[in-house]
């Protein structure tokens, strides 16, 4: 045994700890020198056109949510229990929800932006589950035909994503909060009270979720950037993550609010719906790294927690960014009601509840089949040739009914399901 003690042998020990690689740090450094342009438009107010304007706080948005992601993800290397759920949940929304946020505090003293909150809210929940679920599942299952080709896997694992035990209480509250949603459509309008009671529910699930032990001690692979990062030695490992997330904060924070102009400005410059490109531009700009991330766990024959970190985005999306889009409409001015939805707003929320129903009836038996990712990828697909408000209606009810025939296949899931959020730890641990 080398005794580290000595000078000599922690000379020793450093010269052979893991260091990140220089294409490791080129990527960092490409990801800031696509976000400078936005740092130097903002300190010096230079905006030649809102085009370019989207462009440039676009790349930085989508730069620093790589750098976000990948932060995020090698903390975990040093920081465990409930304050990691806490700390990384609220850092890997942030994208997202700096923008949405904008959009729902501007429509506080702005109502003509009241339709770009809900939208970006909308486009960003469809997005995730009708394009990000289907892309790691079916990536997953591409994968597994190598270990069949091994004998390591059974024949089946080319045609169903099993998913992880640990991923039914997520299921469980997004099944709840799916129900929940459908109350914003029947009451036209996002209340401050509802917004209050989505938050607990948030705080309720990182609570139990804190809870959950996989049953497994060892330390979670870690794949692509982040197991670069988590590979260095302790101390530079914590403070290159620390750096990360302040530069990608800063980025972020700073650009959120001229980003979201130049998407609303952008469609009337280029002819294009403002709704169109908020509800779905946006949306892309932020989720991509999640998207990669999830993607390179499936590339590795991880499927199953590729799976589990998107379903757990779509409860923070369900629960957190719900919740405060009505407060951050009041903050910006607006009345004490909430956020008010027009008549498409209350179309896009039912449509996306009722996908998310769906969503919750394919997974709640722990199993994604294959021809389920090809449905939801078909259904996604079909809401952008079907823009009218009948289409939106009829669409609806498409996922609804599918979704009554999906549940009833896997009824006996049903219960144990609903139940995942309110057992004790102990006993979700035997049951699952």
């Amino acid at each position: 045994m080398i005794d580290t003690s000595t000078p000599t042998a922690t000379a020793t020990a450093r010269a052979h700890a893991p260091r990140m690689g220089r294409s490791a740090w080129g990527r960092i450094a490409i990801c800031i020198v696509l976000a400078l342009p936005a740092g130097v438009f903002r300190v010096t107010g230079f905006a030649p056109n809102a085009v370019v304007d989207l462009l440039v706080f676009g790349g930085a948005v989508v730069a620093a949510s790589f750098l976000l992601a990948w932060a995020a993800e090698a903390a975990q290397k040093d920081i465990s229990g409930a304050l990691a759920i806490a700390i990384l949940a609220l850092i890997a929304v942030l994208p997202e929800y700096a923008v949405d946020l904008y959009y729902a505090f501007r429509s506080g003293y702005d109502p003509a932006y009241e339709q770009f909150a809900a939208a970006n809210m909308t486009g960003s929940n469809r997005l995730l589950l009708g394009f990000g679920w289907p892309l790691v599942v079916i990536i997953s299952l591409l994968v597994a035909r190598r270990y069949v080709k091994a004998g390591s896997l059974p024949a089946s694992a080319t045609k169903v994503l099993q998913l992880e035990t640990s991923s039914r209480l997520d299921i469980g509250f997004l099944a709840l909060l799916a129900v929940v949603a459908f109350l914003i459509p029947l009451m036209g309008s996002i209340p401050m009270w509802f917004g209050f009671v989505l938050l607990a529910a948030f705080v309720a699930y990182l609570w139990r979720a804190s809870k959950v032990s996989d049953g497994d001690d060892e330390d979670e692979e870690m794949v692509g950037m982040a197991g670069n990062i988590a590979s260095m030695p302790p101390r530079a490992r914590r403070w290159t993550i620390v750096a990360l997330f302040v530069v990608a904060a800063a980025v972020i924070l700073s650009s959120a609010e001229p980003f979201a102009e130049a998407l609303v400005a952008s469609g009337s410059a280029l002819g294009i719906d403002s709704y169109f490109l908020v509800q779905w531009l946006a949306p892309l700009a932020t989720e991509a790294p999640e998207f990669i991330v999830a993607a390179l766990f499936a590339l590795r024959g991880m499927g199953g927690a590729a799976i589990g970190t998107l379903i757990a985005s779509k409860v923070n999306q369900w629960s957190l960014l719900v919740g405060s889009l009505p407060i951050a409409h009041v903050l910006g001015g607006g009345t004490t009601g909430g956020l008010p939805l027009d008549g498409r707003q209350v179309e896009e929320f039912m449509l996306t509840a009722s996908q998310t129903v769906l969503g919750v009836a394919i997974i709640i038996a722990l199993r994604f089949h294959r021809w389920s990712a090809i449905a939801l990828v078909a259904l996604f697909a079909v809401q952008f040739v079907v823009t009218d408000t009948g289409g939106r209606w009829v669409l609806s009810v498409v996922h609804l009914v599918a979704a009554v025939v999906v549940f009833w296949v896997h009824r006996s899931s049903i219960l144990p399901t609903l139940a995942a959020p309110f057992r004790r730890a102990g006993a979700a641990a035997v049951r699952a």
